[in-house]
């Protein structure tokens, strides 16, 4: 039988511990120390990702990529793949289970909630420039590791399903909100349709406890979590981004936030950003909570079979706090117009 041990030992013989690390939502991670060295030890989650090889593709292609700019022009460390002991790309347990190792940034810290305006302005740099070393790899040659994943649409779809059949105590803040903003659902799945906004490579999943900051500099040096790096809207990036940085714990979008990161961003984002691309981000601002309740309701509703919870309502307390974040950002719907507006003239503007 696969113990933890047995199977940190496909990766490195010599282990002294072993810990677990973050509070992702998804996978279960650990920190696996040895002698010389110590590393990040992940059972991916086959009930989200069916396909762990593309996942581990992915991340091949992104490191090669990354690989064969000049040093000085990439500014962020990716996690490097180390193989288990029959040099496969992941480790499979008796029991089905899919495990791999990455390299561990030391020195390291994630945090869960911006402290200053510098975590702010580091974290648009940080996705910018991401975003920004992988703006010339064709996202083609990415493998979609989860279908259907920010097709807010099929959310709302779903949602509709599921609402039809389940016999959980309703919400009627929550079915109420979601039935009033649910135009707002094909925003950029429209704009992609109608080719306004192009498919790019995008993070996926690029929230602030995502990226690891320094601990002497306080300069976020690396991010992480690469499992939804595929093709799709950076949009959807940005949005969550800021999803995730601008929320105070009263639920309020804080604009002052907004506009340091949304700056730090278009200084690395702004040479390949068109007009279109600066229209969308106010509806990307606003969807992303949207989508993001959409989903924690629904999974509520479904006996919260995807997102780990701790208590049986705690994905209807997470959706209700989304969507009163959307609430917030739609009252300073004209605000964060202007302030994109800014933003927008002091960039250079590509053509369409």
């Amino acid at each position: 039988m696969n113990t933890l041990l047995t199977i940190a030992q496909q990766f490195a013989s010599a282990v002294t511990e072993i810990t677990p690390l973050g509070n992702g939502l998804i996978n279960d991670t650990y920190l696996v120390a040895t002698p010389s060295v110590a590393f990040v030890l992940q059972r991916i989650n086959r009930t989200v990702f069916a396909a762990p090889e593309q996942i581990m593709a992915n991340l091949i292609t992104l490191n090669r990529h990354i690989a064969q700019k000049t040093g000085t022009s990439v500014k962020l460390q990716i996690p490097e793949i180390l193989k288990p002991l029959d040099n496969s790309t992941f480790y499979q347990d008796q029991n089905g289970g899919c495990w791999r190792a990455l390299s561990f940034i030391s020195d390291s810290e994630s945090v869960e909630t911006i402290g200053n305006i510098s975590d702010a302005e580091q974290a648009g740099f940080a996705l910018g420039h991401f975003h920004r070393l992988l703006s010339d790899l064709n996202p083609v040659l990415l493998h979609d590791t989860l279908p259907g994943f920010h097709i807010t649409p099929q959310y709302l779809k779903h949602y509709h399903q599921v609402l039809a059949l389940s016999a959980q105590p309703k919400s009627r803040y929550c079915a109420e909100f979601i039935t009033r903003l649910q135009p707002i659902a094909d925003d950029l799945e429209a704009a992609k349709q109608q080719g306004l906004l192009p498919l790019r490579v995008i993070h996926g999943d690029p929230k602030l406890n995502n990226f690891l900051f320094d601990k002497h500099s306080k300069k976020i040096i690396s991010i992480i979590d690469l499992d939804t790096v595929k093709p799709g809207l950076v949009h959807y990036d940005i949005g969550d981004c800021l999803r995730s940085c601008c929320q105070t714990v009263e639920g309020v979008f804080n604009l002052d936030i907004c506009a340091a990161l949304l700056k730090s961003y278009l200084g690395e984002t702004g040479a390949f950003f068109t007009e279109h691309d600066y229209h969308y981000l106010y509806p990307a601002i606003r969807l992303i909570p949207f989508e993001l309740g959409l989903r924690f309701y629904t999974d509520y509703l479904e006996g919260n079979r995807y997102f780990k919870v701790t208590e049986p309502e705690q994905n209807l307390h997470r959706a209700i706090n989304q969507f009163h974040l959307c609430e917030s950002i739609i009252a300073q719907e004209p605000a964060i117009k202007r302030l994109i507006s800014q933003l927008q003239n002091s960039q250079p503007l590509l053509s369409d």
